[in-house]
């Protein structure tokens, strides 16, 4: 065999043996035409050590092909290798031995690559139809893409109109996407030339002197990109510009302000329509919308932005969350605390969030005595709890919750109805343990958080471990040892409990790895709410101790852990799942009493009386308005059972129940229908 040759590893366990310079999409062709066709890009993953095959099929050491057999690109392809798998473009050449994956539309990660080459489109449309305008960059997000541009004239909703038909025509031309390399100092030079100060910037600090730069090239569009693309502009076949807004260059208000054209972008026009379907079911759904709308909260002006007004029946629900938080706690074995809003600065130069969380605290108070701070975090004021008095082995372990409200420094534009503010209740815990019993804590926590969803209505989440760095070393405290083992216990916990999870680098908390759960809501978004956090760091920090079995004394471990997240966000979640209308044991009104005229008042009153002796929510429209209007009203507040009555009910003892979502339920006795609202109450169903 030819030292030319290559063995290109498949999932399904086949390897073929190709020429060095063979593309993935050459392999998808032999394959089968209709997988060619299908693919959009290739994930490779270099094999460690490998080289290739002899004539008798034994592994040789590598050697390079014969230059005139292998494009000039594909070295710069080679200089990119790492041991992690990487996306590239289906005219990759390919020079080693690798395993190879076709992308297809299936492949989660297919989409972006669409949605960057529409980027890209959308840039070649607007250069087509604005020349002067100078190029930021246009990655994919997980919702769409944007591209950042610099025009002194703004774009107008005529200007995207114009825009997106040319995107269309750039589509129709079927464009090639080709890559194409520069050396790094005629394209600084190139970009100095043409005023391209955002690109000169981009090459400047994401390439080293002396190499290669990457390019795209479609038709006489070209762009600074590492791709990867799709074959060509042909495959963007649904595409749609969304909005517009603007940013500054660097996120930088001193630098000059950029128009940024969002888009987003799908495999066919269904999924397009099926996209922008949801989109009007979530704006349906806005908890801001609907929490004016049905007077559970506000946030006012006067009093400062990401502050939250709770009003009365907004209160009902959240009294409703809370109560069953605490009794859920305190029957898991927890212990309730309470601790100030705010503690002196040392605290948090001890715990360490001075250093590495300072920018997210509000500015210290001069007060008569030292400098205090809101508190950001109830973590170490439950730490003072623990140290106040001694603690053996047999104490061990302490569990401590609290409904604690914090306050961090979020900046103006960041903030969000309730889903993000500056003042919040977290459903905190902490849980001071030994080692040993570590495992069996964090997989309390992690049951707890699956009742604390499904209770609430949320029966799909999805699970993350972030872990350390141990490369960025100036983020994190502690050990590697104490960092390898909690990192370890967290793993081996949601290993035999048999959870699927993905690993999250470098996106553990300071002091220690997380467990993050993050629900799937009606509309099949993620929400990230629930965390369990391991933490060795904060008790070594405050010389926290217990007396073991030897008598010696030892440091516990730490776990932390919020399942609402908070309060207010949960609340907010909830409102978008359920659109405002809360199963029966959380509605703020559970009963609406609706008599048919003034002489029926009587019987209304017995009714509610009866209701509350259960103690059941609900309110008595006694207004002089028709029948049809009040149960509108109620209708409209979202209420799960009107009762009406008149005459025949009042002699009967009996109510007609008109149920949300199913209407006239017909009449029923009062006593039956009691019963009926108090099961599903007790039982927190989400079924009325």
């Amino acid at each position: 065999m030819s030292s030319n040759t290559i063995a290109i590893y498949l999932p399904d366990g086949a390897v073929r043996e190709v020429p060095a310079g063979t593309t993935p999409f050459e392999i998808a062709h032999s394959i089968s035409p209709r997988l060619a066709m299908a693919s959009v890009a290739a994930r490779l993953t270099p094999l460690t050590g490998a080289g290739t095959l002899d004539s008798n099929g034994k592994r040789a050491e590598a050697e390079a092909a014969p230059a005139e057999t292998i494009p000039a690109e594909a070295t710069m392809y080679a200089a990119e290798d790492t041991a992690a798998p990487r996306m590239v473009d289906l005219n990759t050449p390919l020079i080693e031995d690798t395993r190879l994956e076709l992308v297809t539309e299936k492949d989660p990660e297919a989409l972006k690559v669409v949605r960057h080459s529409a980027a890209h489109v959308l840039a070649t449309a607007v250069l087509e139809l604005f020349p002067e305008t100078k190029l930021g960059h246009g990655p994919a997000t997980d919702s769409g893409f944007f591209y950042d541009f610099y025009r002194e004239k703004p774009f107008t909703e005529e200007d995207l109109a114009a825009i997106e038909k040319r995107m269309q025509e750039v589509i129709a031309r079927d464009e090639k996407f080709v890559r194409e390399y520069e050396p790094r100092d005629q394209a600084l030079l190139d970009f100095e030339r043409d005023g391209d100060f955002m690109k000169l910037h981009f090459v400047t600090k994401f390439t080293e002197a002396g190499s290669k730069v990457s390019f795209y090239r479609n038709g006489k569009f070209i762009d600074f990109c590492r791709g990867p693309h799709v074959p060509s502009t042909g495959r963007v076949k649904a595409v749609k510009i969304t909005s517009l807004a603007g940013a500054y260059w660097l996120g930088d208000e001193k630098n000059p302000q950029l128009q940024r054209i969002y888009g987003t972008a799908f495999f066919s026009k269904k999924d397009l329509d099926e996209h922008f379907a949801r989109l009007e079911e979530a704006a349906r759904r806005d908890h801001r919308v609907l929490g004016k709308q049905l007077d559970l909260f506000s946030i006012q002006e006067l009093a400062g932005a990401g502050l939250v007004f709770w009003h009365p029946r907004g209160g009902i629900v959240r009294k409703a969350m809370e109560d069953w938080m605490r009794e859920e706690c305190l029957k898991r074995g927890y212990q309730m605390v309470f601790t100030p809003h705010v503690m002196r600065r040392h605290l948090w130069e001890v715990s360490g969030h001075e250093g590495f969380y300072s920018g997210n605290m509000y500015t210290p108070m001069e007060l008569d005595d030292a400098e205090y701070r809101l508190k950001p975090m109830n973590c170490p004021g439950h730490i003072l709890i623990y140290r106040n008095s001694p603690k053996s082995y047999r104490d061990l372990p302490q569990r401590y919750a609290e409904l604690g409200n914090v306050y961090r420094y979020e900046r103006s534009g960041t903030m969000h109805g309730l889903l993000r503010v500056r003042g919040f209740t977290q459903d905190d815990a902490h849980i001071f343990c030994t080692p040993g019993q570590i495992e069996g804590e964090v997989e309390a926590c992690i049951d707890f958080a699956e009742v604390v969803l499904k209770t609430f209505g949320f029966n799909e989440f999805k699970v993350e471990l972030s872990t350390w760095d141990p490369k960025d070393r100036a983020h994190y405290v502690g050990s590697d040892e104490n960092w390898n083992f909690a990192v370890q216990s967290l793993e081996n916990v949601l290993k035999a409990k048999g959870i699927p999870y993905r690993t999250i680098p470098g996106e553990a908390a300071f002091y220690g790895p997380k467990i993050d759960i993050k629900l799937v809501d009606v509309l099949g978004r993620l929400w990230q709410l629930s965390t369990v956090q391991f933490d060795f760091n904060l008790p070594a920090r405050f010389g926290l101790e217990y007396v073991g079995e030897d008598g010696e004394r030892h440091q516990p471990v730490m776990v932390h852990r919020a399942l609402f997240g908070s309060v207010e966000r949960f609340f907010g979640v909830l409102i978008e799942h359920y659109a405002g209308a809360f199963p029966l044991w959380l509605a703020p009104v559970q009963i609406g009493l609706v008599p048919i005229s003034e002489r029926h008042l009587g019987y209304a009153q017995k009714v509610e009386a009866e209701l509350k002796a259960a103690s059941l929510r609900v309110e008595v429209d006694a207004r002089n308005e028709k029948m049809n209007a009040k149960i509108r009203d109620f209708a409209n507040q979202k209420t799960p059972y009107i009762l009406v009555f008149g005459d025949k009910e009042e002699a009967a003892g009996a109510v007609s129940v008109r149920t949300r979502g199913k209407g006239d339920q017909g009449s029923m006795p009062l006593a039956d229908f009691i019963a009926r609202a108090k099961g599903l109450v007790a039982s927190q169903s989400t079924e009325l």
